[in-house]
């Protein structure tokens, strides 16, 4: 029951008891009319008293709702903000590492909450292959990820997908190192 029917049902029981009492004591006094017009008008005023209140206690669950769920979504902004943006690849493969899921789940979480929070998902390739063939690579890169986003709940709209094959290196290192680093997607927020 939500709090404002519970604020209600406890306005209605107040009035009962008061006009319960009110009847007792007119029943039991032998007083004229302006007692019992003034006892039902204190009734009246408490019922209104009653409710205002009730509606006031509404009114603060209310809004005390509406700040948890700004905390909420704050701290999962803090939790995405503070998770890995760069996501690293096995050699010719476009398939995510295990490693990179739970900072994956911490943008995932974070974007499917805020509906207007936009991603840009830049893939990349090391240099070894063709450019054409390393433009390909980056591009399904950057779909994995974005499917496991959208797995996660994010909305497809929300996601922006594109590579730049070896274009833009991490590492100019020309050795095993140097090509891991720039086998990537990084998450960009706009």
């Amino acid at each position: 029951m939500s709090i404002l029917k519970q604020a209600k049902a406890v306005g209605i029981a107040v009035v009962l008891v008061v006009l319960a009492g009110c009847a007792g004591q007119v029943n039991e006094s032998a007083q004229g009319p302006s007692k019992v017009e003034s006892d039902a008008e204190r009734a009246a005023r408490e019922a209104r008293q009653a409710e205002f209140l009730a509606k006031q206690e509404a009114a603060n669950a209310k809004q005390e709702a509406v700040n948890v769920a700004a905390k909420t979504a704050e701290d999962l902004r803090d939790g995405a903000m503070a998770a890995d943006t760069l996501f690293f690849f096995e050699f010719d493969r476009s398939d995510l590492k295990q490693d990179a899921l739970d900072d994956l789940d911490s943008h995932a979480k974070y974007l499917a909450a805020d509906r207007s929070a936009k991603v840009r998902l830049e893939g990349h390739a090391d240099e070894r292959g063709t450019r054409a063939y390393n433009l390909a690579l980056g591009e399904r890169r950057a779909n994995s990820v974005a499917r496991y986003l959208v797995i996660q709940g994010v909305n497809r709209s929300q996601i922006e997908s594109m590579s730049y094959g070896e274009e833009r290196p991490l590492s100019l290192s020309r050795d095993d190192n140097g090509w891991s680093r720039n086998r990537r997607v990084e998450l960009v927020y706009q």
